[in-house]
């Protein structure tokens, strides 16, 4: 993209390391991962996905299945909703550049819906930021869909009441057809059975498409998860835009990666999911 200045250009902090740090590498990784995906695409207009963001050598072949979903759509808008893993201060966080970099290229942000939104409930604007959950969802958006316009939104308030804020801000200025994405990872733990039990509740919440009941989970640490208001707030804005079903693609914890799963190993639970208009 010619004429772009680089002080506009959001910087990857974690290509090279999160995921590959070349673009013929990583779009062999994420071919290789989306490859080993035989899921059925959902009977129905998908409204949203649910997915993970570790490293791709940790979450990667749980997210392809979310992406996978999008094999052969076109969305030319994205509202990707993630959490933020340091404090920055403000309940709704946006950078302040015009693009995403990968190593896949670059990723404009669509300015004119960051306006609609922060007119909508205003936002707080990071002219720098490290946070890892939002740009890990990039390279699958871009090797699946190509070409689109990014709304980044990063919750630094999770409650329920954020969510359902959140959620009618985005009804209120997503346009028709757009594509919204929740980042999170679940229970983070030092036993992997109880990882798998934690993360039992939110596999039952996401299959009945329940999200006051996932919010009420999660308040009671029921069920764990670092995005579970990325999670609340996409399933709440994916029924107001006609939604009826959603459904869990895909379970696995790092411990089912690494083979380690005995009592005082650190553990990450992971989700893929897809929410959706049924046929």
């Amino acid at each position: 993209m010619k004429g772009i200045e680089p002080r506009d250009v959001r910087r990857s902090v974690i290509a090279g390391s999160w995921y590959p740090g070349t673009a013929s590498a990583l779009s062999s990784t994420i071919e290789d991962y989306t490859a080993m995906v035989d899921e059925r695409p959902v009977e129905g207009d998908l409204k949203g996905l649910i997915a993970p963001h570790a490293g791709y050598s940790y979450s990667g072949p749980v997210a392809a299945h979310a992406y996978k979903q999008l094999e052969g759509k076109s969305y030319p808008t994205v509202a990707v909703v993630s959490p933020v893993h340091r404090y920055y201060g403000g309940r709704y966080l946006v950078t302040s550049k015009g693009y995403y970099e990968t190593p896949l290229g670059l990723v404009e942000v669509d300015a004119d819906l960051v306006s609609a939104l922060d007119g909508e409930m205003g936002l707080d604007f990071l002219r720098e930021d490290s946070e890892h959950s939002l740009e890990i969802q990039l390279p699958f958006l871009q090797h699946m869909l190509g070409e689109f316009k990014l709304l980044p939104v990063m919750m630094g308030d999770q409650r329920l009441e954020a969510c359902r804020e959140l959620s009618a801000g985005l009804v209120q200025i997503l346009p028709e057809g757009a594509l919204l994405v929740a980042s999170s990872d679940l229970a983070h733990l030092n036993n992997y059975q109880e990882v798998i039990a934690h993360d039992r509740f939110v596999q039952k919440y996401v299959s009945d498409f329940d999200a006051q009941g996932l919010a009420a989970s999660l308040a009671k640490n029921e069920s764990q998860a670092c995005g579970g208001g990325p999670i609340v707030s996409v399933m709440l804005a994916g029924k107001e835009l006609g939604a009826d079903k959603a459904k869990v693609l895909k379970y696995m914890n790092s411990g089912d990666v690494t083979g380690i799963k005995t009592p005082g190993n650190y553990t990450v639970g992971y989700l893929a999911g897809a929410i959706y208009k049924s046929a």
